[in-house]
């Protein structure tokens, strides 16, 4: 059953004080992957946000597009589209600027 090959290997409690702060200062430093890993989560980041605020891009050109179809059905309306047209560009551009 002790088979050298299923033995422990010894630990040995002497420990230079030359080696512990290369020690130290190897778990404080940053590996080439993480760096790597993080700059990806960054990118990431940035392209969700993009695409927030194209979709809000899209939602106030709708927004605007819909209204000069409504001026064109009724002219009469023309004061109460703009303020509903004014709204809806507010609540597009808050929702963009959230994204951010």
């Amino acid at each position: 059953f002790d088979s050298p090959k299923l033995s422990r290997p010894e630990v040995k409690p002497e420990v230079s004080a030359a080696v512990l702060p290369q020690v130290a200062l190897r778990s404080l430093q940053t590996s080439a992957v993480s760096r790597d890993i993080d700059t990806a989560a960054k990118f990431i980041g940035a392209g969700a946000a993009t695409e927030g605020v194209a979709g809000s891009g899209a939602g106030i050109g709708t927004v605007f597009g819909s209204l000069i179809i409504g001026y064109a059905r009724n002219p009469s309306l023309k004061q109460q589209l703009f303020s509903y047209a004014i709204l809806g560009f507010a609540l597009s551009e808050a929702m963009g600027l959230f994204c951010l």
